[in-house]
């Protein structure tokens, strides 16, 4: 057998007394073993086999089976701080969920509140449901915008649409009662809920253009910005739609600045989210704060609650010649807005279900004016 091959330690030494196979002088260590005693020299081991103190040769093997053995044996494959990262982010999901369900809850708590106390249960409270709706909206949005200072994701020409729509629906329901919900909802309730709606949406508008205005993204809320001043887009919306109310709208209140007043809010309000959505498409991430996407949802189901109401109601806005143009108009207009929202609407309940962000496709081509 060769002196070279996988059991060449069992081969017998030529010199079993060198000092070198025990990296020291004979009379260090152990000495000799079995034989003779501590500090007695060295002296061979079984079959005079040479075994030194500093290092142990065990049998040659080949890469392969070297690389086999290496692999470090995992006794615990659970990582301990990966499982506490997954349950703090469960609990933090958790907690997100949880403010998300007291939101909605309180504002449907208030809703029932203000049903069976201040309202008289005519269908017509569907009104004012859908205008407590985007007071509440605007509410978080104020929430969001002076408790985190910051603007981030909210579109200033929303903002002006729905200060315009707030009060020139005000100029209208406040001279004349043709407009108003019919129980007793629209003797005081429905004005104060209009008013506290245009307060909001003014604070959080001087909350983007004022203290914030440094986190206000202007370079993502680039609607209608073509041949007109920056931060003025919104007039491609206002002017002609504007124009639209003069031409048709009903005449409940037999006054023409009344009625157009309304009937102007109601066509505007059909588009004024549609620069707030262009602008969640143009941020480069997708991502949308949850808190702003509570606003936007606010803003649609309050759409939804009006959009069934007129359903039922919409012969009701009638010219003075009878025709009820403008009530088709008003429905196909809200109707558009909510087909608008729908891609919105499925990003948000997934979000809101899973307590996780919500993130929306963002386009870097314009597909808006």
């Amino acid at each position: 057998m060769s002196s070279n091959g996988a059991y060449a330690r069992y081969t017998a030494n030529p010199n079993p007394y060198d000092q070198s196979s025990y990296g020291g002088s004979a009379s260090s260590g152990y000495g000799g073993g079995y034989g003779g005693g501590y500090g007695s020299g060295p002296s061979p081991g079984y079959g005079s086999a040479s075994y030194s103190s500093a290092t142990y040769r065990g049998p040659a093997v080949s890469a392969s089976s070297s690389n086999a053995y290496s692999q470090p044996i995992n006794a615990n494959p659970a990582d301990p701080a990966e499982d506490r990262s997954k349950r703090g982010k469960r609990s933090i999901a958790l907690q997100a969920l949880n403010k998300n369900v007291l939101i909605w809850a309180g504002f449907f708590t208030v809703s029932l509140f203000v049903y069976f106390v201040l309202s008289g249960g005519d269908f017509s409270f569907l009104m004012t449901y859908g205008a407590m709706s985007r007071m509440f909206g605007f509410g978080i949005l104020n929430v969001k915008t002076f408790k985190s200072q910051r603007a981030t994701g909210i579109s200033a020409k929303t903002l002006q649409l729905y200060c315009i729509v707030f009060f020139f629906r005000l100029t209208s329901i406040i001279r004349h009662e043709g407009y108003l919900p019919y129980d007793k909802s629209g003797d005081w309730l429905y004005h104060l809920i209009e008013i506290m709606a245009l307060i909001f949406t003014a604070s959080a508008l001087y909350g983007c253009l004022g203290p914030f205005k440094s986190t206000y993204q202007a370079d993502c809320d680039k609607f209608g910005e073509f041949n007109v001043k920056p931060g003025y887009g919104a007039v491609y919306l206002a002017v002609p739609i504007l124009i639209v109310a003069i031409v048709l709208h009903p005449s409940l209140n037999a006054d023409f600045f009344s009625d157009v007043a309304w009937t102007y809010a109601m066509y505007l309000e059909s588009v004024a989210l549609i620069p707030q959505l262009y602008m969640f498409q143009k941020q480069s991430n997708g991502v949308v704060e949850l808190l702003t996407a509570h606003f936007v949802a606010a803003l649609g189901f309050g759409r939804i609650m009006e959009f069934v109401f007129w359903i039922y109601s919409y012969r009701e806005l009638a010219t003075s010649s009878g025709s009820t143009l403008p009530g088709y108009l008003a429905i196909i207009s809200q109707f558009a807005q909510l087909v608008l929202m729908v891609d919105f609407f499925w990003y948000y309940v997934t979000a809101v279900k899973n307590a996780t962000p919500l993130v929306l496709p963002s386009y870097s081509g314009g597909n808006m004016v």
